[in-house]
């Protein structure tokens, strides 16, 4: 059970206990930078039974339903460097926005979001600020 949707990418060998889940394979890196993106929140939160308290149930058959592009080894690279930096400001009590938003914006790059698709799902009340370009009269 989660209330925030965390996702950890983890390149050192953590030990974990029966309450998390571990995925394994290619792309995990992509994988843990669109688990983490305001896309998926916005699109696939309400695909987890919502528990007491406003929490969600993250179990392997709610995820198997989530279609998710493939990527290449190269492009998982470049998500693995911005995730690792991530997190290793995190762990220092260091802001992570700037990073974060451009993590979504490289997600909604490989899936060619437009610039309105990317204001419905950032939510612009918030306080990101998001990578959309000036249309063109």
């Amino acid at each position: 059970m989660t209330k925030f949707l965390p996702f950890v990418y983890d390149a050192d060998g953590f030990l974990t206990n029966q309450k998390c889940f571990i995925i394994t394979g290619k792309q995990v890196a992509f994988l843990t930078a669109f688990f983490n993106s305001s896309l998926f929140k916005y699109c696939f939160r309400d695909s987890f039974p919502e528990l007491l308290g406003g929490t969600r149930e993250l179990s392997k058959i709610f995820f198997d339903k989530i279609p998710v592009i493939q990527v290449d080894a190269e492009t998982d690279k470049l998500f693995a460097s911005k995730i690792m930096e991530c997190q290793t400001l995190k762990a220092q009590n260091i802001d992570t926005k700037k990073i974060e938003v451009e993590l979504d914006n490289m997600i909604f790059d490989l899936y060619g979001l437009s610039p309105e698709e990317r204001k419905t799902i950032c939510c612009p009340t918030k306080s990101r600020h998001w990578k959309v370009e000036k249309d063109k009269d």
